[in-house]
């Protein structure tokens, strides 16, 4: 992903202490670096690393202008003028550098890797992407189970139902008929039982920081994103419930970068119910998202980079992962051989400038091998689910078989 793309920026002034005068300009956030960039004459006036700030505060200038000062390797930087407000600016600037300092990615941000190292982070990335899916269709099979308990709850009431419709169905005079308030005592207790039974807590797929914006930018607060197996969760810093959107009721997700999104559902005759989300470790929620939300994903301009023209980034992403892990995986093993399938000096020159050394190599074979096995029981998992659904459809039609059955029953008797 490009480093410098720019996730927000902000009109603002910056004190200049070369000229002792506040410069009008741009204030930009990029994934790694704070710029900023004077109006008229279209210098850029500072950039550092966010890896760089010892400090983020909130000050006043002179007593009287509200500023944000940022430490950044014994210099102190001034920003005031801030729109849409001093509180939104900074709550989304100290939430990426706190999440830069826990990443730990600015360390090594002017570093150069090698091929090797490049392709081996972007199989770990698609490893953590396949432990997603995996997590989705784990959670997927807990709610398949949930419901082959509740249809084996309502079989156990159908014959329940069966027994007392034929005790009702039998004479008056019949010598046994106290059987019917026996088979209501004893079903209470099993009921009582079923309903005792505490439904299991929803699993959490992921839970990310999230700076949280609701219908205006100017209300941008720190909250908490939760992506569920069947819906969605927005929280404020204090962890209180904020909204849950159930999967049925997202009407659209817009991706305006890969560190910013928007979630809507629509309503007529009022406002729609709108939350715009930004968050340094969102790229981490936007695969999750697409698998829950396929057809709801809208990935603006902006965005098109880290999606690939529209199609899903995990697809695109895994195609050039695997062909580049089988040309230089080929090329370490067996130097001789081209990296690529076309023969003559460019491919031998590009192969040169690929090599990956035999450490790489086997750091690349055991991530595959890891691939390999996630995708094994993936699919192991899929076969479960697919007998699981012909087990429900089955009982399902059991059910409303049994249920239309005793309906005409109910019919005769009154």
């Amino acid at each position: 992903m490009n480093e410098d793309i720019r996730i927000h920026s902000w009109p603002c002034s910056y004190y200049l202490d070369s000229n002792k005068q506040w410069i009008s300009g741009k204030l930009s956030l990029t994934p790694t670096s704070i710029k900023f960039t004077a109006e008229k004459t279209g210098e850029l006036l500072v950039d550092f690393h966010l890896s760089g700030i010892s400090e983020i505060k909130k000050e006043s200038s002179h007593l009287i202008f509200s500023s944000i000062t940022i430490l950044e390797n014994g210099t102190k930087h001034w920003f005031s003028s801030l729109h849409p407000n001093r509180n939104v600016v900074f709550n989304i600037l100290e939430h990426f550098w706190r999440e830069q300092l826990l990443s730990g990615r600015g360390a090594g941000a002017g570093a150069e890797s090698s091929k090797g190292k490049e392709l081996a982070g972007m199989l770990v990335g698609s490893q953590k992407r396949l432990e997603d899916t995996a997590k989705v269709l784990h959670s997927q099979g807990e709610q398949f189970d949930n419901i082959m308990r509740g249809l084996h709850k309502i079989e156990g009431d159908m014959d329940v139902a069966d027994r007392l419709l034929t005790e009702l169905e039998s004479p008056s005079w019949w010598p046994f008929s106290t059987k019917l308030w026996k088979s209501g005592a004893e079903a209470k207790p099993k009921e009582a039982a079923a309903a005792a039974d505490p439904r299991p807590r929803e699993g959490i797929l992921l839970r990310i920081p999230v700076i949280v914006g609701h219908r205006t930018d100017s209300s941008a607060k720190p909250g908490q994103l939760s992506l569920l197996p069947s819906g969605l969760e927005i929280r404020d810093c204090n962890s209180q419930l904020l909204h849950r959107f159930e999967s049925r009721d997202v009407d659209d997700i817009r991706v305006h970068t890969p560190y910013e999104i928007s979630i809507r559902q629509r309503f007529i005759g009022k406002p729609d119910n709108s939350y715009r989300l930004l968050a340094a470790r969102m790229p981490e929620a936007i695969p999750i998202l697409e698998m829950q939300f396929s057809r709801k994903m809208q990935f603006l301009e902006d965005a098109l980079g880290f999606a690939g023209a529209g199609k899903s980034p995990q697809v695109d992403l895994g195609a050039s992962i695997w062909q580049a892990a089988t040309g230089l995986l080929g090329g370490a093993v067996n130097p001789g051989i081209p990296a690529g399938s076309r023969e003559g000096p460019d491919n031998e020159q590009l192969q040169k400038q690929e090599k990956v050394s035999q450490e790489e190599a086997n750091e690349l074979r055991q991530i595959l091998k890891k691939l390999k096995s996630l995708a094994l029981e993936t699919e192991a998992e899929l076969e479960m689910q697919d007998e699981a659904l012909d087990s429900i459809s089955s009982s399902v039609d059991r059910a409303t078989l049994n249920i239309d059955r005793q309906n005409r029953r109910m019919r005769k008797l009154t």
